[in-house]
C-alpha cells in the first residue's frame, strides 16, 4: 500500500547514496557541501546515513546546483 506524504525508505536510502556518490566524486566533505548549499551539515549526515529523513525537492535542487547536474540525476537509480 502506498502512503501519500511519506517517502519509501528504500528510495530515501537510494537518494542518500546518490548524494554521497556525487559528493565524493567532486571531492567534497559534508562540511564543504553544506557551505555550498546552505544546508546544515548535520542534515547532510542524516541524508547520507542509515535512517535518512524525507527530503524536500528544494533540498534536491540545492544539491543538484552544487553538483552542477540536473536534479533528475539525483533521482536516477539505474
Amino acid at each position: 500500500m502506498q502512503y501519500y506524504g511519506v517517502m519509501n525508505p528504500s528510495i530515501k536510502h537510494k537518494i542518500g547514496k546518490k548524494i554521497r556518490e556525487c559528493r565524493i566524486k567532486r571531492r567534497l566533505t559534508q562540511e564543504e557541501l553544506s557551505e555550498l548549499t546552505g544546508i546544515d551539515y548535520k542534515y547532510l549526515q542524516k541524508i547520507e546515513g542509515k535512517s535518512p529523513p524525507n527530503i524536500k525537492i528544494e533540498t534536491i535542487e540545492k544539491l543538484a546546483k552544487a553538483f552542477k547536474i540536473n536534479p533528475s540525476k539525483l533521482l536516477d537509480f539505474k
